[in-house]
């Protein structure tokens, strides 16, 4: 499903470089969850970001699906990302005077799926995030968890071959927190590719394999017996 090889990102600081990736090599096959770990500035969000297509690597490969990933312009990288890629941020990232439903519905509108069939599959995805009674709430009449969950919602409507999540449970207290990866855990189990990048140590244990970057490069990247969020929430 993705696939890495000899990945290199640096970027200009003043008069110094500052070289952030130093030759990851990094294969997800479908199915998997994977956490990434690693401390502050040990590149994970960069490469997150080079895996969604929101940066270019200096130097490397990446395939996405088969597909080689390299020199895109800006509408071919945004097809790319609207077909094979739902993003979920800590910061949740939702409009706030559009309701729960119209935020998960965003995805299609790009997509250019008419009014119709878009609400009605942003209503089935609210509903498979448990908030199909809240969908004409507005994000400020929603708690931390629930914004997650709409933001959930609106990764997977437009059923991408791969969830990228930076630091998800990032705002949300613990309780909030193994909910929500309860959730991405059931996403997972229905064959969903999802990377999580976490500095977390019991989220990355919710995940079934984690790796750990330091200084830009992989140090460890092992399989792990998966603690399911449900043995945390009552």
């Amino acid at each position: 499903m993705i696939e890495i090889k000899d990945l290199h990102k640096s970027y200009k600081m003043g008069s110094n470089t500052l070289h952030v990736l130093k030759g990851i090599n990094f294969n997800v096959k479908e199915g998997e969850l994977v956490a990434i770990m690693g401390s502050s500035g040990s590149g994970k969000s960069t490469l997150l970001n080079i895996l969604g297509m929101l940066d270019v690597a200096d130097s490397g490969e990446y395939r996405l699906d088969g597909i080689h990933i390299k020199n895109l312009n800006e509408t071919k990288a945004a097809n790319y990302r609207n077909k094979f890629l739902g993003f979920i941020f800590q910061s949740f990232n939702l409009i706030n005077y559009k309701t729960a439903l119209e935020n998960v519905a965003l995805p299609l509108y790009y997509q250019r799926v008419g009014r119709k069939e878009r609400q009605e599959k942003a209503l089935k995805y609210l509903e498979h995030v448990g908030l199909k009674e809240w969908s004409h709430h507005l994000p400020s009449e929603l708690s931390g968890g629930q914004k997650q969950r709409v933001a959930i919602a609106r990764a997977m409507v437009a059923e991408p071959k791969v969830l990228l999540a930076d630091e998800l449970t990032g705002a949300l207290d613990s309780t909030t927190s193994y909910e929500v990866m309860g959730l991405i855990q059931k996403i997972n189990d229905q064959g969903n590719t999802i990377l999580v990048v976490t500095h977390e140590d019991d989220i990355a244990h919710m995940c079934k394999r984690i790796v750990y970057l330091r200084d830009g490069v992989i140090v460890e990247d092992k399989e792990i017996e998966q603690v399911r969020a449900s043995e945390y929430v009552q």
